[in-house]
Order: C-alpha cells, then sequence, then structure tokens
C-alpha cells in the first residue's frame, strides 16, 4: 500500500515527466481519482480512512502544484537548453539528476506525515491484507524479471528501454539500437539487485507497519520514505553507482548520434510536458 501512497512522489515529481506519458496535465489532474484507486490493490480503506485521505491528498496536490511545480518548470528549461545547445554530457546530466532527486526528496518530506498517520490507523487484519498484496506483488515482478534467462532478461530490459525512447525521440537508428542493447548487456544481473532490494525494503516496511504504535515508528517510517537509500542491499548499493553512470553514458552516446528530426521531437516532447504543467488551474492561479 504505501508503494501506491509513494505515488504521490512518483507522480508529482519528475518520475512523472521522464515517464513517458503524452499528457501529464491529463493525468496530474486526476490523481485524486487515480491514486485512491491504485491504493485498493493493497488496502481496504473503511469511509473514515477513505475521507480523511481524500482530504490529504486534496492537500498535497494543492502544495505540490503551488510550490514545487514552478521549479519543475526551471528544470525543464535546463533541459531544453541542454539539447538545444548539444551538451547533453555526462556532468550536465548528473546536475539534472541530482535536481531531480532533491525534488523527488522534498515530496517525500512533505507527504511522510499523513502517511504516518494513515499507517498509525490501521487494524490488524487490513496490515496483514497489505502484507499479502505486496508478496503478490513481488511474486509477480519476480516471475517478469528474475525467472526468464539472463539473456531473455538482457533482451527485454532493451526493448522496454527502446520503447521508452522512441516514444520521446522517435525510431532509433541500428547503431543506437545496438548500443541499447550493449547498455542492457553491461547491465547484467541488474534485475536481481533491484528486485532484491525492493523485497528488503518492503519487509521492513511491514515490519515497522506491524509495530505502529511503537515510540519509534515515525521514525521508521520516515527513514523508509526519505531516506531510503540508508535501507540499501549492499549488493545493491554497490551496483547503483555503475547503473546510474551506465544510464547517463547511453543519453549521451545516442543523443551525440541523434538526427535532426530526433532532436526535434525531443524538444516537442519537452514542451508538451511544459504547456501542461502550465494549463493547470492552480499553476495559474499561483502566478497571479
Amino acid at each position: 500500500m504505501l508503494h501506491r501512497l509513494k505515488l504521490l512522489v512518483v507522480f508529482l515529481t519528475l518520475s512523472l515527466v521522464l515517464a513517458g506519458c503524452n499528457r501529464v496535465g491529463l493525468a496530474y489532474r486526476n490523481l485524486d481519482v487515480i491514486i485512491p484507486w491504485t491504493l485498493n490493490d493493497y488496502l481496504d480503506m473503511n469511509a473514515g480512512q477513505k475521507s480523511w485521505f481524500n482530504d490529504k491528498l486534496k492537500e498535497h496536490l494543492a502544495w505540490h502544484c503551488t510550490t514545487q511545480l514552478p521549479g519543475y518548470l526551471d528544470w525543464l528549461d535546463r533541459l531544453q537548453e541542454m539539447v538545444d545547445n548539444n551538451q547533453v554530457t555526462d556532468a550536465a546530466l548528473q546536475t539534472r539528476t541530482v535536481e531531480a532527486k532533491q525534488a523527488i526528496a522534498e515530496v517525500a518530506r512533505e507527504i511522510t506525515p499523513s502517511a504516518i498517520e494513515l499507517l498509525q490507523g490501521l487494524d490488524d487484519q487490513q496490515v496483514n491484507d497489505m502484507n499479502d498484496a505486496l508478496a503478490k506483488d513481488l511474486r509477480k515482478r519476480q516471475d517478469e524479471y528474475l525467472k526468464p534467462p539472463l539473456a531473455k532478461q538482457i533482451e527485454e530490459r532493451a526493448a522496454r528501454m527502446s520503447k521508452r525512447l522512441d516514444a520521446w525521440m522517435g525510431p532509433l537508428s541500428d547503431s543506437q539500437k545496438n548500443r541499447v542493447m550493449a547498455w542492457s548487456t553491461s547491465l547484467g544481473k541488474q534485475n536481481e539487485q533491484w528486485i532484491g532490494n525492493r523485497a528488503s525494503w518492503q519487509a521492513q516496511f511491514i515490519d515497522a507497519v506491524r509495530q505502529r504504535n511503537a515510540p519509534d515508528f515515525p521514525q521508521k517510517i520516515q527513514q523508509l520514505m526519505v531516506d531510503r537509500e540508508s535501507l540499501w542491499t549492499p549488493e545493491y548499493r554497490a551496483a547503483y553507482a555503475q547503473t546510474e553512470a551506465a544510464a547517463r553514458s547511453l543519453i549521451v552516446d545516442l543523443m551525440a548520434e541523434s538526427t535532426v528530426q530526433q532532436r526535434q521531437k525531443l524538444t516537442q516532447k519537452i514542451d508538451g510536458v511544459r504547456s501542461d504543467f502550465k494549463a493547470l488551474k492552480c499553476l495559474k492561479a499561483a502566478a497571479n
């Protein structure tokens, strides 16, 4: 359930911008419908909890739109400037990544008190059901990402990346497709490290929620939501820097080989995201 509550982090930050959503504004305007609906995958809230959650969600959406989105527009400007000036470098991407992480952390800090309050109000049956739902979700991911032979994992990872890139840049050339495959191959057993870290986090989260009346419960949830890196498994921690560097290298190389048409499409996509954000009524109200 907290994974879905964390959609407030995912949907309301740069992860949304980079997730390939064609109509960011449309998705943002419907978050109050999307998030409670997806919460039902993990938690059957009673009427009182639903009412409380919907009120809190509206507060967080208003806070996010008025205080965070203006910064996202500036971030998009800096991103587009990199593309326009043909300066998509490793150093520039590192800077944009740090900025994105800071934005995500800001949202996590904002919503954590609400998450704590919601979790403390769960009964034992709700916690058990949530545990079962999270376990089911983990098994599904293990089946999808770990059961196939490594060669198949690499092939599927390259296919997912190519699909995302196609949405932002248009069709890739053969050379670019080969570079994507080389990137995927270099990650090797990254699926295993990622899923292992996810399983570890979920286990720590459920353990904390089972002790939700303990005095240190708020501190545990704060760490689980805001300071997640401190809880990474050693295997995932060791691989993370390499994985992030490999992604930056891939983007730099693809942009170096990009055509005028690909760069134009990327600029158009960035413009579309910017326009969707600017069209939000709450952002217009904040500007007046």
